[in-house]
């Protein structure tokens, strides 16, 4: 199952650092490869939060994210976007914008970090905003239940955790906007737009997606109900047949639902992984300037979080360790900040992926011992009857 999951992650690999040995030489493949790792570090915590979706998608729309998702990470958000980036700040066509970035890249370089402020403040809200909606709900399982119960609490106040994430927009802005260390000058004008376009994103694509998830439930309830109607009219005699009639109906519709549920997840899905590109594209500045290169090599790294988001769905390391998304999450949370933080200062990458890291073992590990205690327990329960009947 490994090799199946991670097969073309691993071929990508080989013919990705051979290419580039072969265009750049050495030197270029050390480059690589260290993009690569920068990659999957900055990002892991990316694909726990992606399998928790993508385990609610069927088979279908796993593969679309698997191809047609990878397209849109590798080239779109690696290569793509920061050539975007440049012409939409420099107000220049997007040829002239590709032109700077392979004959000129030490202003490329200048344009893409000069972006960062308002790069940072969209990346920043939207992640915030995931990490604030989880944290404000109520759940069964709780990992830090002295924080997590009485922040579930607040929750229950409408529209609290948009609120919230204002309201850190509006500190980031008149602190860490001012004066910023990305090109200088004061960007809280440039922050508040683009943290308030990163909130209306967040709330549009997962809004939807979230209704037509629900929309979805709310069907699959009334087909079951009706289903078990025609059951007993036919038990009966009764109009079994137009009972069955009614379930195709109903069946088409939870059909096209699903379609559509799936797509606009699909779309979420890509915005939280372009949200999470942010700091890495920024931070492979710190390695090299040469756009192609930071492309092959945070490609290479965006497919292995792609493979390790369905190795955990296939699994269900989600369900077997059930802390898992709450580390993920307090990781995004942490990401949000770093992000809003690095409007004004700089903060290496090294920190940003240690943070997530420590968050998700830490995680891993409660799971692990949860479900020790949780074994021992049903072991205790078994061999009690044992002993009284003996007795």
């Amino acid at each position: 199952m490994l090799l199946k999951t991670f097969g073309w992650s691993f071929a990508v690999t080989v013919i990705g650092l051979a290419l580039a040995g072969v265009l750049w030489g050495w030197k270029g493949l050390a480059i690589v490869g260290i993009l690569s790792i920068l990659e999957i570090s900055l990002s892991f915590d990316n694909a726990v939060i992606n399998a928790g979706i993508l385990r609610k998608m069927n088979a279908f729309w796993q593969k679309i994210f698997l191809t047609f998702g990878i397209l849109i990470a590798v080239f779109g958000m690696r290569l793509v976007f920061p050539v975007i980036i440049v012409a939409i700040t420099a107000k220049m066509s997007p040829v002239e914008a590709v032109n700077l970035a392979i004959n000129d890249k030490d202003r490329y370089e200048h344009l893409v970090t000069a972006a960062h402020p308002a790069i940072a403040a969209f990346g920043g809200i939207f992640l915030l905003m995931i990490f604030l909606d989880f944290i404000f709900e109520e759940r069964d399982i709780k990992w830090l239940g002295w924080l997590e119960k009485p922040l579930a609490k607040l929750g229950k106040l409408e529209t609290f955790s948009i609120v919230v994430a204002l309201v850190a927009l509006l500190i980031a802005a008149t602190t860490v906007a001012t004066d910023v260390a990305h090109g200088g000058g004061d960007k809280t004008a440039t922050v508040l737009l683009a943290g308030v376009a990163g909130l209306v994103t967040y709330l549009i694509v997962g809004g939807v997606s979230g209704y037509f998830e629900d929309k979805l439930e709310e069907d699959e309830e009334d087909d079951e109900d009706e289903t078990a109607g025609a059951e007993g009219q036919g038990e009966d005699g009764g109009e079994a047949k137009g009972s069955s009639g009614a379930r195709g109906s109903t069946g088409a519709s939870v059909a096209g639902l699903a379609g559509k549920a799936a797509f606009f997840m699909f779309l979420y899905l890509e915005v939280i992984d372009a949200s999470f590109s942010f700091d890495g594209v920024i931070g492979a500045f710190a390695i090299t300037n040469d756009i192609f290169e930071m492309a092959l090599g945070l490609g290479i790294g965006a497919m292995y979080i792609r493979s390790l988001t369905v190795f955990l769905v296939r699994r269900g390391t989600l369900d077997d360790y059930v802390y898992l998304e709450h580390g993920a999450h307090y990781a995004i949370g942490a990401l949000a900040v770093i992000l809003l933080a690095t409007i004004k200062y700089e903060i290496n990458e090294v920190i940003t992926g240690l943070v997530g890291v420590v968050l998700i073992g830490a995680s891993y590990w409660s799971s692990v011992v949860r479900n020790r205690r949780e074994a021992a327990a049903d072991e205790d329960a078994e061999a009690k009857p044992e002993v009284t009947s003996g007795v």
